[in-house]
């Protein structure tokens, strides 16, 4: 029998949970002067209607206005916060124009004001406004080289807020002396609200030096004009208590463990037992796979006949070091994997980006079990070669078990579960 519609079900769920943060509890009072709300990232739009919903209810929508940027194809109507839509993940003409007016937007508020700043994935790509001589078309080339480098994204972030001049707390520095209220949907596994989006209201703690010594302890070897852009004296970033700050109020409102939380609650209902792994794994997609096949081996193992099904529920963002010349991301690539380690055992799983997108293709993702593996050798596909040429969508595709939900309007990063029966 087939679990692959309960899977399917327990994305949904976390999907909707992602998409349902409770913004009320966290927003801000107006203010006497002007309440901006600025937004970036893949639930700007969402969030933007959440907030006008919210004032409306109080009765007074007359001093609320802004604007964010989402991805295209994410946008959705709004009264007085605009929906603008730009590149992602590659920014483009539109992202520099938008990230230029936050700024300048934000240079006009005064201590009667308050800025309303809602970030969620996706905000590094879509908010963009080059250092002090650097184009956006370097900013670009720099955005891509890191992308297919293989970092943590907590790297990448660190790297792209010492190309910004909106990011690491620049706009909040921009927005004194305005009091910042900053809401944060996390797509980071540890939920450090600077990573998110690479913190346009938030300082960095980590110091320029510091990232580059991680890069460096990461085998990551960096282009030489990348370098020299992050050796530059204006590269370094705003650090927490810098006196230049406006007062700052920042609240990450929803994660992936809350998200996780809610899928468990949902298969413990139909008497699954849940491994719950926690929404932090980060690394290589198939070490990640590897290691949670030889986890799936040892559950299997001290499985007996009759007992209940057990889920092992993860979330995070692994990464894929691009060698290849194929299609896929890293979930596909994380499935991928995981079939070949788990190859010869009866298993099911499903892996997808909960923002509808995995790598460049539509697909969220993929589902995968014990009979696809043996339908696709059948079908005379090397699944080896095309794992070790990154090709892991032609796979899927193949088998017809890509998963599509289209843009979702939010994002918790990657949900992966994996069912397995005795």
């Amino acid at each position: 029998m087939s679990f692959r519609s309960h899977l399917e079900d327990l994305l949904g769920t976390v999907i909707a949970a992602a998409r349902a943060p409770s913004l009320n509890m966290s927003l801000p009072a107006l203010p006497s002067g002007q309440l901006l709300v600025l937004g970036a990232g893949k639930a700007g739009a969402l969030m933007a209607s959440n907030v006008e919903r919210h004032y409306a209810a109080l009765g007074d929508l007359s001093r609320v206005e802004g604007f964010v940027v989402v991805p295209y194809g994410h946008g959705e109507d709004t009264k007085k916060i605009k929906v603008i839509e730009a590149g992602h993940p590659s920014p483009d003409a539109q992202s520099l124009r938008v990230g230029t007016s936050m700024l300048e937007a934000a240079t006009r508020l005064g201590s009667d004001d308050r800025l309303l700043m809602l970030v969620s994935g996706g905000a590094s790509s879509l908010l963009v406004v080059p250092r002090p001589g650097l184009s956006l078309s370097k900013k670009r080339m720099a955005t891509n080289e890191l992308l297919r480098s293989g970092l943590p994204i907590s790297l990448v972030n660190g790297v792209r807020k010492r190309l910004s001049a909106i990011k690491g707390g620049r706009l909040a520095l921009a927005a004194a002396p305005a009091p910042v209220t900053t809401l944060i949907i996390s797509d980071v596994p540890d939920d450090n609200p600077a990573e998110v989006g690479s913190g346009p209201t938030v300082p960095d703690s980590c110091s320029t030096e510091q990232v580059l010594r991680a890069i460096d302890e990461a085998g990551i070897e960096l282009s030489a004009s990348l370098r020299a852009m992050l050796d530059a004296p204006d590269a370094e970033t705003p650090f927490p208590g810098d006196r230049r700050l406006p007062l700052l109020d920042t609240r990450v409102i929803m994660t992936a463990r809350d998200c996780l939380d809610a899928a468990e609650q949902k298969a413990r209902g139909w008497g699954w037992r849940v491994l719950n792994l926690g929404g932090a794994i980060q690394g290589e997609a198939r070490d990640v796979a590897a290691h949670q096949a030889e986890l799936a081996r040892k559950v299997q193992g001290e499985m007996v006949a009759g007992q209940a099904p057990v889920l092992i529920l993860s979330g995070g963002e692994t990464t894929v070091t691009v060698r290849g010349a194929g299609r896929g991301g890293r979930n596909t690539e994380y499935l991928l994997a995981l079939g070949l380690a788990l190859e010869g055992r009866t298993f099911e799983a499903i892996a997808a980006d909960t923002d509808g997108i995995d790598g460049m293709g539509a697909n969220a993702g993929a589902y995968v079990d014990d009979t696809g593996l043996l339908r696709a050798r059948t079908l005379g596909i090397d699944l080896e070669r095309e794992l070790n040429d990154n090709n892991s969508l032609n796979v899927f595709d193949k088998l017809q078990t890509l998963i599509t939900t289209g843009p979702t309007r939010t994002n918790v990063n990657d949900f992966r579960a994996i069912l397995l029966a005795h």
